[in-house]
């Protein structure tokens, strides 16, 4: 048996590479504004060819807007690990696991809800779009309700605007200091709850036959 020390280093498979990438452009566009990140700073970063970039992810934008997007959709993880039990603990459990991974990685959470430096034009609104209606069907889900239902896209823009207050309230509590995380957490755990048990009867109600 050899006694050689392993290598430092191994090849990657083409979407370890991708994914290494993708998390120095998320440490570099957290650390520094969109306009003093170059591709050739990424590419330094992760120990990569600048053309390699290119070929995963196109241009820097197209980079930034992939960042900004996974920094605002909740993961299916989100709602895979929520325990069963009624609403209010759910409800507990999904914002302190929110409030964890915005705490995490604040600068670039910050970033997104208000990205600077790239403009906004239809192709980053649509971006934002998708992002805060995948999280909304996520939230949908936690709380057990179908995102295939008749009254799905209504109960989707009601989690959407819910969404407005919680990144007015992460500017409160991360940027301004006015909120504690613990208020915080109370404002949105409740805000959830009430949203689910007594918005959401009204709208999912059937319309008696005529």
């Amino acid at each position: 048996m050899s006694t050689d020390p392993a290598p430092r280093w191994r090849r990657l498979e083409p979407d370890e590479r991708k994914e290494q990438i993708f998390a120095c452009a998320v440490r570099l566009f957290s650390r520094r504004p969109y306009s003093e990140v170059s591709t050739s700073d990424i590419a330094s970063d992760a120990g990569v060819a600048r053309g390699l970039i290119n070929h995963y992810f196109g241009t820097k934008r197209e980079l930034y807007l992939a960042v900004i997007k996974r920094a605002l959709t909740v993961p299916r993880l989100a709602v895979d690990i929520l325990p069963e039990g009624p609403l209010e603990l759910r409800a507990d459990v999904a914002i302190n696991w929110f409030l964890d991974m915005v705490k995490s990685q604040e600068k670039m959470w910050l970033a997104a809800i208000a990205p600077e430096g790239i403009g906004r034009d239809l192709e980053v609104e649509r971006i934002l779009e998708e992002a805060d209606k995948e999280s909304a069907n996520r939230v949908l889900e936690a709380v057990g309700l179908s995102t295939d239902s008749v009254h799905a896209n209504e109960l989707n823009a009601l989690v959407r605007a819910f969404g407005g207050m919680v990144k007015a309230a992460g500017r409160e509590w991360l940027v301004r200091g006015a909120l504690s995380r613990e208020q915080v957490h109370l404002l949105l755990s409740k805000s959830l709850v009430t949203l689910v048990s007594e918005v959401f009867p009204h709208i999912t109600v059937e319309e008696p036959a005529p």
